[in-house]
């Protein structure tokens, strides 16, 4: 059951990330919950951290540390596509 609860928040975090971000993002709903289970992954380890928390607790600043994780992650994939475009 926690397997599945993570690919669903990873795809609700994706979802977010991808609405905050202007532009077109082409990728469908498996690289959006790609792209959030990452981005969780990273950004709750950071925002626990930072906030002093056990890492199997939920709680506010680990969730927006995914959604910011994953917005940063976007950013960059879209950087990387535009460079390889111009060459």
């Amino acid at each position: 059951m926690g397997i599945l609860l993570f690919i669903l928040f990873g795809l609700l975090v994706g979802f977010i990330a991808r609405a905050l971000v202007p532009g077109r993002q082409s990728m469908g709903v498996g690289m959006t919950a790609i792209l959030g289970m990452v981005g969780s992954l990273i950004g709750g380890l950071i925002g626990n951290a930072l906030a002093h928390r056990p890492l199997g607790e939920i709680h506010g600043a680990g969730m927006i540390g995914s959604v910011v994780c994953a917005i940063a992650i976007l950013f960059a994939i879209g950087a990387a596509g535009r460079r390889r475009r111009l060459v």
